[in-house]
């Protein structure tokens, strides 16, 4: 493990620019080379968050190496991390400071893509396949947007993007493996809480294109079942509202301009919707899609 003076590399991604920080040269090589395609520098030259990993003490330099996560906003205690998943941590910490400290948009935890200046939002619990879904259509033909965090601008009319590498577990690491180029690719993390984990940077014309919010145009809470054929149910407004309050970690605390936002945001059509495969999803969405045009 290489330690010398700490080194770091900005990021700006939609509308927050990131410092990453780490005495691990090897750890901000890997954040360069995922995020070769974004800028480097915020425009008004004030980073938003500083995400920092270093090992705890001298002696987890050499001996079962371990690194601790420190962010400006406080967030919840993280046990520390084996030093070669430095670069997850950093993601997690990126993530924490999005969810604790940001109060500019309404935050949902959902993944998103768009087309035709449209948005389409998923959103449902962790393991429906939202995420895996929403990386896919950015290498099937639309705009990825984000598979982690669809940011909401306060009067609930514009979807604002935040294409940040996509956080993938598992079986989809393969499904976006025979879709996207090799070298899109981070590095493996196996061993971690949630099974073996990648990033997928997006194309890079979904980071070119990351300054341009869309209008939210369908709303989808999808389940993933395997082998079931595909089907959607229409949502009313307000199983819609329920859902999207559900899956927002700041709504409560933007108080009534988070739930006029939320309320404007739930007149957008919306499907409960279920699929056993990926073909199928991409086939289903295209049609709903196709639908509300």
């Amino acid at each position: 493990m290489n330690i010398d003076r700490w080194v770091e590399r900005g990021v700006r991604c939609g509308p927050f620019t990131f410092l990453l920080r780490s005495p691990i040269r090897r750890i901000i090589a890997e954040v360069s080379a995922l995020y070769r395609d974004y800028p480097d520098d915020p425009v008004d030259g004030i980073y938003d968050y500083t995400v920092s990993v270093a090992p705890p003490n001298p002696l987890r330099r050499w001996v079962r190496p371990r690194v601790d996560l420190a962010c400006d906003v406080e967030v919840p205690f993280m046990a520390p991390q084996p030093a070669s998943h430095g670069l997850l941590a950093l993601e997690m910490g990126m993530n924490l400071q999005i969810a604790a400290g940001m109060h500019r948009y309404l935050l949902l935890h959902a993944g998103s893509a768009a087309r035709d200046g449209g948005g389409l939002i998923l959103t449902g619990e962790s393991g429906s396949g939202k995420s895996t879904m929403a990386a896919i259509l950015g290498w099937s033909g639309w705009q990825f947007l984000g598979d982690e965090f669809a940011l909401v601008s306060l009067d609930g009319e514009r979807l604002l993007p935040f294409p940040r590498p996509a956080s993938l577990k598992d079986d989809s690491i393969k499904l976006l493996e025979a879709l996207a180029p090799a070298d899109r690719f981070g590095p493996v993390f196996d061993g971690t809480m949630k099974g073996r984990i990648r990033h997928c940077a997006p194309p890079a014309v979904a980071i070119a294109a990351m300054d341009t919010p869309v209008r939210p145009r369908l709303i989808l809470s999808p389940t993933f079942i395997p082998g079931i054929t595909p089907q959607a149910r229409r949502m009313g407004m307000a199983e819609t509202l329920v859902r999207l309050s559900q899956s927002s970690t700041n709504y409560r605390a933007l108080g009534e301009t988070g739930f006029d936002a939320m309320m404007r945001l739930a007149e957008t059509p919306a499907y409960e919707v279920t699929w056993g495969d990926s073909v199928g999803g991409v086939a289903l969405i295209e049609e709903l899609w196709a639908a509300h045009g």
